[in-house]
């Protein structure tokens, strides 16, 4: 038998949802996190002694915590990004990586929405206003008949997509590698970095954290952004450069910001936080009742599975430690 610890604290308070019974079922044992909130790297040092594999969430796996668990054989990454696990240190201590792919797309989507929709009608503030006794009327922006552009045209940006063309907007998109039949089908115009940046009413990130993308908004961005466009991140916090977001926001060229990621989780108070064009939440878009159920049912499998000598090879991320069979 098995110890495979549960790295979300949320996961702490549903003991009985399907991910546990996958790994009992199997003849494991579930250790539940004790911490109600992300845990720290000491934290995780410590929680992960005698795990043989862990169901994790947004807590670092650094190769210091790797290397100080030589029995762990699997990170079952709770999502579809791993940009807090040093997979590197994991390959090269043979340890399996994986990832929860197709699982919390709609929860992006909507938490996107919400942001673009909390920004155009301006519900903070009058939400605001209205608790201190004021009512606060007044002409909101449209989303009908504005361009979206979307950056990363994958499961968010194509859920992304499909509820921008139920609010009648345009859409106009830029991807590496983009599937021109699914585009050609939707109406969804693709255009390159530089078109994109020019034609968008509101830009929608849904890129990977990676090497190509890191402050991929920058000054130079944010400066060919037409002025008065609102940016919205529910990707990476690495993708955008906080230092040249700020200025673009003060300058007044972007109109404003809807955060849901940060460069450093958590992001402690940045200066334009107190501005009323910027809507901010918690890194919270991928995660709702569903996603969270579907996103733990799929690693806790990855990790039975993984155990039992199987290969689930769509999930996983270091694929050249091994073959599937």
């Amino acid at each position: 038998m098995a110890k495979i610890f549960i790295g979300p604290s949320p996961l702490s308070s549903v003991p009985d949802w399907e991910y546990s019974q996958i790994i009992r079922s199997a003849g494991h044992e579930v250790v539940y996190n004790p911490i109600n909130r992300q845990l720290v790297e000491s934290e995780v040092m410590h929680l992960l002694t005698g795990m043989d594999a862990v169901v994790a969430g947004s807590e670092p796996y650094t190769r210091a915590v790797l290397q100080a668990h030589p029995g762990l054989k699997v990170v079952a990454r709770v999502g579809v990004g791993y940009d807090t696990v040093d997979v590197a240190a994991a390959t090269e201590l043979g340890k399996v990586v994986t990832i929860a792919p197709g699982t919390n797309h709609g929860s992006v989507a909507e938490h996107a929405f919400a942001l673009m929709l909390a920004w155009a009608k301006g519900i903070v503030k009058q939400d605001a206003g209205m608790r201190r006794g004021e009512f606060l009327r007044g002409i909101n922006t449209p989303l009908r008949g504005s361009t979206l552009g979307i950056a990363g045209l994958g499961r968010a940006g194509r859920a992304v997509a499909e509820r921008a063309l139920v609010f009648e907007m345009r859409v106009v998109a830029f991807d590496p590698y983009p599937d021109q039949g699914y585009c050609l089908r939707r109406g969804i115009k693709m255009v390159d970095w530089a078109g994109l940046l020019a034609e968008s009413d509101w830009l929608s990130l849904h890129l990977p954290s990676t090497r190509e993308s890191h402050h991929l908004m920058s000054d130079k961005a944010f400066a060919a952004m037409k002025r008065g466009a609102v940016l919205i991140n529910t990707a990476r916090g690495a993708v955008v450069d906080e230092k040249a977001l700020e200025k673009a926001l003060d300058s007044g060229h972007l109109g404003g910001a809807c955060l849901d990621v940060y460069e450093e989780e958590p992001p402690g108070i940045l200066p334009f936080f107190g501005r009323d064009n910027v809507v901010l939440t918690p890194h919270a878009a991928g995660v709702d009742q569903k996603s969270l159920a579907d996103m733990a049912q799929s690693a806790a499998q990855a990790a039975v599975d993984i155990l039992a000598g199987r290969w689930p090879t769509e999930k996983i991320v270091n694929r050249e430690l091994g073959r599937e069979d």
